[in-house]
């Protein structure tokens, strides 16, 4: 398995641990008897700060991660995966840095390091949709 896949397999996978940590959340206090099952709030900004992150980090995720299989899967049916393989690591691991800032915290600078991970995916990306058009 390449980079590209070996990177869209890991970015799944920190999705889908995202959700996990929201289920934990919620069970916990579902099964303490603290909160009903069908009373959280999608955003969940009636559990905590940190849970609200936390659902806005796993969101961002969702959002972006149809781009970055959309791209990586049509280099790699196409041939074309020596496009993405050099920088698709770099994509996964922005975007779990991402996460993370966004899950420490929402200071003026943990946000300005959080977009700047943002934009290292978006900038490589965008670099991939160019040079995949152009093959």
């Amino acid at each position: 398995m390449g980079p590209s896949a070996l990177a869209l397999l890991g970015y799944a996978a920190w999705t889908i641990l995202l959700v996990t940590c929201i289920g934990l959340q919620r069970g916990t206090l579902t099964l303490s008897g603290r909160r009903a099952p069908n009373s959280f709030k999608t955003d969940g900004s009636d559990v905590s700060p940190f849970g609200q992150r936390l659902a806005r980090a796993h969101a961002n995720c969702f959002e972006n991660l149809p781009i970055f299989a959309a791209i990586v899967l049509t280099a790699i049916s196409t041939g074309h995966s020596g496009v993405t393989d050099p920088l698709a690591p770099w994509v996964f691991a922005a975007r779990v840095c991402q996460s993370v800032t966004h899950l420490a915290s929402t200071s003026s600078p943990a946000v300005m390091v959080r977009f700047t991970f943002f934009l290292v995916q978006m900038l490589i990306q965008i670099s991939w949709l160019i040079t995949l058009f152009g093959a």
